[in-house]
């Protein structure tokens, strides 16, 4: 399976999904023009990704979202839903959400989404950018 590599834009972020050291990384404001239409390649990418993995295998996720719009949230969501599937399946996910401890607003982003879900999911303080 080939590595998933998107570059960061203004409102964009990096992606870079790493099928053999099996980190998963988002980086970078998320506010795309149309946010499904970004976040659909990697949608079916982490699908085929999950199906492959052995259970055994633990795959880290590290999320740093400064900002996200509307709808890029909702598909952070679909994404989430995706790896909380795949843990309720047996798979071992570890999340890292990573928010600059000067942002108050990154934080709250970070534990709204981390009461949807059941997988180790730590929010992960840094120093600002």
């Amino acid at each position: 399976m080939e590595t998933l590599m998107i570059e960061a834009t203004k409102s964009s972020p990096k992606i870079e999904f790493n099928p053999i050291q099996h980190v998963l990384a988002i980086k970078g404001q998320s506010y795309p023009e149309n946010a499904f239409k970004f976040y659909e390649p990697i949608f079916y990418w982490v699908d085929d990704y999950l199906q492959a993995v052995e259970d055994e295998v633990t795959i880290e996720v590290d999320f740093v979202l400064p900002y996200i719009n509307t709808s890029s949230s909702k598909c952070i969501m679909m994404l989430l839903d995706k790896f909380e599937d795949a843990f309720q399946n047996g798979k071992k996910i570890k999340l890292n959400w990573y928010y600059d401890k000067e942002n108050e607003s990154e934080l709250e982003c970070a534990e709204e989404f981390q009461e949807d879900f059941s997988f180790p999911f730590h929010i992960v303080p840094r120093k600002g950018d």
